[in-house]
């Protein structure tokens, strides 16, 4: 049987500008793309109802409507096209509207014209495939994902509807380029769910640069992120990328991101909805090409409400939302977790995989298990550590010791301790200095993750459930050096 030859993307164009229209055309057809154009909601009908595109872009205002009215039209007739939305500068809440309607991206007059070629493209390629286009230009079927894609959710631990609904909203949400917002409480997974949204998208490729807000201090917080020009401030010896730059073609996670000061909020908002960002020191924007994926355990609403968090920002931000299930919600699902958990366990530690008795198993699923996945694995980590035998036991309430002992035996493991000088006080008895003494208990547990892990920070930060940026800000905030008084590595020598 003869093969028919592969016919190139075919793209409607909605502008009623003529000029800006030309340019948009011939931008196109230069790209290799078959292009149709349209003057009005009505002309850009006409052509949907005679033919079947791989992407439409329209403008938002229209001599006849708005670009919104054909995207919701479009939406209700199951129309298999992309759908990109141009706006006005400074428009942004017309690019959440659409974005939250079902858009596949949006683009901000004047329209940057490498940008406008790269967003044409990803439409293009999530677009399904029309009979005769070229092979290779579309996302695979959900049976047939991507080897990566498949991994990201299998990451993902559990078969409860609570967990399949989470999973089954990655695979719809990835296929666009609105920003998404990931609640849960702490200990969830919320990065885990960041990066199977990744890894389903068409920026798969690309890189994800994950950014915890609250472990940057405050005065670094602009240079971390939008990058800095050499000199720009003290210590400023080069320059240097920011996470957005780091991120380009990719995703930016923002993880805890209701702990950034207002101020540094006013700057994102302003990156996200200009994509385009000034180094520090800097006198040109850079235009930056990421998807933005951010989490919180807050309740972000009411932070707006309390004035501790932007409306706008939050609304940008919000554009789709996942809501990651705590442990308690999905019990069913903690057999497979721990099989999981503990096959990881045995990797890092070179070992056989422990076997869970079925009472361990019953005793955790009769836990409260507050702190979700994450106090789990400590669980696990620390029943791994303290087994004698083939079978594991957990220990759901470690002995504890008696303030005197405890000072004694941090200031023999590390004598830099006795110099913050604040003694746990007795069960049941209010602290005089709370900041210090949640110091006090922080450090204990971090210098005893460190000395298990040879102090290696790297290994104490896998184990507490911390990125290596989280546990080197609270080593240098705590003091905390290793035997000798170096500082704890990241690596083993």
């Amino acid at each position: 049987m003869a093969v028919l030859p592969a016919s190139p993307a075919h793209v409607l164009v909605v502008d009623d500008e003529p000029d800006l229209r030309t340019l948009y055309e011939l931008t196109l057809l230069r790209e290799g793309y078959r292009v149709e154009a349209a003057a009005s909601l009505a002309e850009a009908w006409q052509q949907l109802e005679t033919h079947r595109f791989d992407a439409v872009i329209t403008d938002m205002r229209l001599p006849d409507g708005l670009g919104l009215e054909l995207l919701n039209r479009m939406l209700d007739q199951q129309r298999p096209e992309r759908c990109v939305v141009m706006t006005a500068y400074g428009s942004a809440e017309n690019a959440v509207e659409a974005l939250k309607a079902g858009a596949f991206d949006y683009l901000t007059k004047p329209v940057d014209l490498k940008q406008f070629r790269s967003v044409v493209a990803a439409a293009i390629q999530e677009a399904p495939p029309r009979p005769g286009r070229a092979a290779g230009a579309r996302p695979p079927a959900a049976g047939e994902r991507p080897a990566s894609s498949r991994a990201a959710l299998d990451r993902l631990v559990g078969d409860s509807t609570a967990m399949q609904n989470v999973k089954d909203r990655i695979a719809k949400v990835a296929r666009s380029m609105a920003p998404v917002l990931v609640r849960g409480e702490s200990g969830t997974g919320k990065e885990l769910v960041a990066r199977a949204v990744h890894a389903c998208s068409h920026r798969a490729d690309g890189p994800f640069v994950a950014v915890n807000c609250s472990a940057i201090p405050e005065s670094l917080l602009e240079a971390e992120f939008f990058g800095a020009r050499k000199g720009s401030y003290t210590g400023a010896t080069q320059d240097r990328e920011g996470y957005f730059q780091a991120a380009r073609s990719g995703t930016l996670f923002l993880d805890e991101i209701g702990d950034l000061p207002l101020a540094m909020q006013s700057k994102l908002l302003r990156a996200i909805q200009e994509r385009q960002v000034r180094s520090l020191g800097s006198t040109q924007e850079d235009a930056v090409d990421v998807r933005i994926v951010s989490a919180t355990h807050k309740d972000l609403a009411a932070d707006v409400l309390a004035g501790r968090f932007r409306q706008d920002l939050y609304y940008r931000l919000n554009v789709i939302e996942i809501l990651v299930p705590p442990l308690r919600e999905r019990r069913g699902d903690l057999p497979a977790l721990c099989k999981a958990l503990l096959a990881r366990i045995a990797l890092e530690s070179s070992m056989p995989v422990p076997v869970l008795s079925e009472y361990v198993l019953q005793q955790l699923c009769a836990h409260a298990l507050g702190g979700n996945v994450r106090e789990l694995e400590n669980l696990l980590h620390r029943a791994v550590a303290l087994s004698d035998g083939e079978e594991l036991q957990v220990d759901f309430a470690p002995t504890q010791v008696a303030p005197a002992q405890a000072a004694s035996a941090l200031h023999e493991a590390d004598p830099a301790a006795g110099a913050v000088g604040h003694a746990a006080p007795p069960p049941h008895v209010m602290p005089g200095d709370l900041q210090a003494y949640l110091d006090q208990q922080e450090r204990e547990i971090l210098v005893k993750a460190l000395q298990e892990s040879g102090f290696n920070r790297t290994a104490a930060a896998q184990r507490l459930g911390l990125s290596l940026r989280q546990i080197r800000y609270r080593i240098a905030r705590l003091a905390i050096l290793a035997p000798g008084g170096d500082e704890p590595q990241d690596e083993r020598a």
